[in-house]
Parts: C-alpha cells; sequence; structure tokens
C-alpha cells in the first residue's frame, strides 16, 4: 500500500495520543513505515487534540493534507466537525457519541449543535459515516476511561474492508504493552467490545 491516512481528533483526556501511539505501534509490528505527528490547542485538559498517523511505504511527512484522510477517527462529535477539512468522499468518519464541549464554546455561551446537524454536516463531505456508542461500550468493559480502546475496535473492524494496513493482533500486542498492565484486561474487552459493535452492524 502507497499510504493510509488517520487523523484522530478531540479534547484533551480522551486518550487520543495513546490511541495514536497504538495504532503507530501496531503498525511499526506490522514491518510498515509509520509517520506521526500531534497538535494540541489549548494547554488544558479540555482542549483541542489533533493527531496524525500515517502508513505505507511511500510516506515522509507526518502529517495528513487535507481532503487525504482514508479515516477520520472523531472522540468528540464538535471536534470531528473542526476537521473534517481533512475528510473527502472516500474518508470513513467513525466518530465517538460522547460530548465534551470545548471551554471556549461554553465561555461563549454558544448552542451546542444537535447529533442530527452534527451527521448532516459531516454527510456534505462523507456519506460513510459511523456514530459508535463509546460511553455505554466503555461501560460496558467496566471503565469509562476506556472510550478511546473502544474506538480503535471500531476502528480495526471497519478498515478491514478499506485495506487498513494494520493487522487486529498487531493493535492486541501494542494495547498490552502501552497500557500499564493492571489496566490491560479492562481495554482489551474495550477493544473487542468496539469491533464486535461493527462487526454486529455487517
Amino acid at each position: 500500500m502507497k499510504e493510509f491516512n488517520i487523523v484522530l481528533a478531540g479534547v484533551g483526556g480522551q486518550g487520543i495520543l495513546l490511541a495514536a501511539e497504538i495504532l503507530g505501534t501496531a503498525a511499526l509490528k506490522d514491518g510498515l513505515n509509520v509517520r506521526m505527528s500531534e497538535i494540541h490547542g489549548m494547554a488544558q485538559r479540555g482542549g483541542a487534540v489533533t493527531s496524525h498517523v500515517r502508513v505505507g511505504r511511500s510516506v515522509l511527512a507526518p502529517t495528513v493534507l487535507e481532503g487525504r484522510a482514508d479515516i477520520l477517527l472523531g472522540f468528540e462529535p464538535l471536534e470531528t466537525l473542526r476537521n473534517l477539512k481533512y475528510a473527502s468522499e472516500k474518508t470513513v468518519v467513525i466518530m465517538s457519541d460522547e460530548k465534551m464541549p470545548p471551554p471556549g464554546l461554553i465561555s461563549e455561551s454558544t448552542r451546542y449543535p444537535s447529533m442530527s446537524e452534527i451527521f448532516k454536516k459531516i454527510h456534505t463531505f462523507t456519506k460513510k459515516v459511523l456514530i459508535v456508542e463509546t460511553t455505554r461500550l466503555s461501560a460496558e468493559a467496566g471503565n469509562t476511561l476506556t472510550q478511546n480502546i473502544v474506538l480503535i475496535g471500531a476502528l480495526v473492524a471497519i478498515v478491514a474492508t478499506e485495506k487498513l494496513p494494520v493487522k487486529r493482533k498487531c493493535v492486541v500486542q501494542a494495547i498490552k504493552e502501552l497500557v500499564p498492565s493492571r489496566y490491560v484486561e479492562t481495554n482489551i474487552r474495550a477493544f473487542d467490545l468496539g469491533y464486535n459493535y461493527v462487526k454486529g452492524k455487517d
């Protein structure tokens, strides 16, 4: 594969950087070339955070060009909207259902758009949209802080048909290596729940 581009977008405290590291590590385990970048907004919990993971033989630059994302992994609905510049009609958008309004939105007293409004706007870029019930699934896994791992599970499941050049077993190995040992079992459960959530919709 020439290249495969993933953009992860959300807010601080959602485990975005860990998720990106897991994907990058999994790709390396699969013997693939990987480039990653991180973009932080406000330097506090709740500020915008974006990470790019690029995988492929010809990948050199760490950042994804606008309109070139194969996957937009949205950890927060509004931040997903803000990063639609990376999407095109070929992009698959996988988005969490958990709303965490950025501090700036609250201070400006701006109305948070409804999920139907967000869904409609995403559809102007791509019809390939999946909303994942990360709040429910992470609670089912035993820890609501595993929503990021639920999303990774969903990503691995949905892009099996999109030619993601990273094997499921490599992602699981990366989780085991990067997550503290006492939380590994819960995180693997969260991964499986996210994976099966998508497979159940096939």
